[in-house]
């Protein structure tokens, strides 16, 4: 009897200290792709790789993205970290990572999630995203599909937003919409969309907060019908994310990302 219950002991104090992975509940089909960033050391070069850089990136950012740095991007105690440093290369005077998925996580339609605690502060601007795996890419005609972005001067308010040729930012017309989480950058919460012929849902943490509905009319209003990646990055300054300065006290910067999950739809 003493030695089942200091077995029993044992076993409980192990499931209570080791880290949980527990699948969501799967609404959509069976778990296609993912990663669980378990253990230490660089990301999976069979699932990700990295846009390196630092011509602004069509926003005038700030930041230069590195290839394979351990400063900038790495796996520590199960988790991805992407962070931002301030510091100079070439005219660049921060650092920061860009990991996609491209021709290694290639998906049409779906059920997409990544559990993530934001960075903070003025100047920050992570984002998960998907772009259109053709190549050449024609933005904004492809599509693209922002499933989280976060300005640091706007704490708190989740942007889930689409762009098109009708509907993208620069002609005002772009379709989204936003949502509260307080605790955005102290705790961690899964960001979600549900990508269907029919239309796209925006959840955090099975929250859904805006739909962007299939009009059936070109190519211009959904062009989402064709296989699309997955983009991880953390960007300092921009037209949006610098939109009031950057605070330069502030940094180092970090997004961490404890899974992807990809789900296939269910048709």
């Amino acid at each position: 009897m003493k030695f089942l219950l200091i077995v029993g002991i044992i076993v409980y104090l192990v499931a209570c200290q080791s880290p949980t992975k527990q699948h969501s509940v799967d609404n959509n089909g069976q778990l296609i792709w993912q990663d669980e960033f378990e253990g230490n050391g660089m990301p999976d070069t069979t699932k990700w790789s990295y846009d390196v850089g630092g011509h602004g990136w069509g926003n005038q950012e700030l930041q230069y993205y590195t290839r394979a740095q351990p400063k900038n991007v790495r796996i520590e105690n199960g988790r991805l970290i992407i962070e931002a440093h301030k510091e100079n290369i070439g005219n660049n005077a921060y650092t920061s990572a860009k990991l996609i998925s491209k021709g290694k996580g290639d998906f049409t339609y779906g059920q997409v999630e990544v559990r993530a605690k934001l960075p903070k502060g003025r100047g920050t601007w992570p984002a998960i995203w998907m772009l259109a795996s053709k190549t050449p890419l024609q933005w904004p005609d492809d599509g693209e599909i922002d499933i989280m972005e976060h300005v640091g001067y706007r704490q708190g308010f989740i942007h889930g937003t689409v762009h098109t040729q009708a509907y993208n930012h620069i002609k005002g017309t772009q379709r989204g919409d936003t949502i509260y989480i307080p605790d955005c950058s102290e705790n961690f919460h899964v960001y979600k969309i549900n990508w269907t012929p029919e239309k796209i849902d925006w959840f955090v943490d099975d929250k859904k907060y805006f739909t962007f509905y299939n009009e059936k009319k070109s190519n211009q209003e959904w062009p989402f019908d064709k296989p699309f990646y997955l983009i991880l990055n953390v960007a300092i300054g921009g037209s949006w994310g610098g939109a009031q300065g950057v605070d330069d006290s502030i940094f180092p910067q970090r997004m961490e990302i404890d899974w992807v999950r990809v789900y296939a739809h269910r048709k």
